[in-house]
Parts: C-alpha cells; structure tokens; sequence
C-alpha cells in the first residue's frame, strides 16, 4: 500500500474523532473506526450500543456500511483502522471479523491502535482463518 504510514495516521485521526461520537452507555469503551477504499475516500463509524446488547453496533461494522452505503463495492476497502482510548489496542471481534472479511479488499490491512503505541495489524487472512464465504451458500 503506497504511503502506508501516512494512511495509517490519517485512519488513526478520522477514528479517533470518530470514537468522540461514540453511544456507549452500557460499557463506557468508546471505539472509533475508519476505513479507506482503493480511490482514497476515507468512512468512519462508532459504535452504538443499545439496552438489548445483541443490537449494539460496533464502531468497524458502522464504518463499513457507512462506506457500502455511499457506493463502494465488496473489495474496494484497502484498510481498515479501529482506535479505543487508552493504554491497549484491541482486535476487532469475531462478528467484525467475518464482515471485514466479506467487505475489504483481499489484500487489505487492519490495523488497531490506541493512546499507547502498540499498533497491532492484521492481513484479511490472519483476521479469520477459515471464514464463511458466499460461495458455500446453497445457490
């Protein structure tokens, strides 16, 4: 990915602004994320929690429906960032995972980050070994 460190820190800004806009009553983690497609548009998302938790948000999914809603495509999503606030960067969880997996590009980062310096960063692959792909639905 061209400029990779500099996508990266424009990624980490638009998440960290993006974790301000955060709904999180419940659990008071607040995550912000953003993600960029292959002509450089940059989407961002928060995640939103709700009293019946199974329909909270997160901040990843937000951003990539935001990014599909505009008109990206399945594959047009490069890299992904997700920031939380404090000393500890988190991965994305599992549902997040399978999405990404559906919606980013094959080639994609995903990269984490927080107020410290750990950065972890994942390839679409070592998000999720062995997802459920289209493909194996019955046509």
């Amino acid at each position: 990915m061209p400029g990779r460190e500099a996508v990266i820190a424009k990624l980490k800004r638009h998440a960290r602004r993006a974790a301000g806009y955060s709904h999180s009553p419940y659990s008071h983690f607040p995550v912000g994320a953003a993600v960029v497609s292959e002509s450089g548009d940059i989407f961002q998302g928060c995640n939103v929690e709700n009293a019946s938790f199974g329909l909270t948000q997160c901040a990843e999914r937000s951003a990539l429906i935001t990014a599909i809603g505009a008109g990206e495509t399945p594959g047009s999503l490069t890299a992904l960032l997700l920031y939380t606030p404090g000393n500890t960067a988190h991965p994305p969880c599992g549902a997040c995972r399978q999405v990404i997996i559906e919606l980013m590009a094959v080639d994609c980062i995903v990269v984490s980050c927080c107020d410290g310096s750990a950065t972890p960063q994942w390839t679409r692959t070592g998000l999720l070994t062995d997802p459920f792909l289209p493909e194996v639905l019955l046509k």
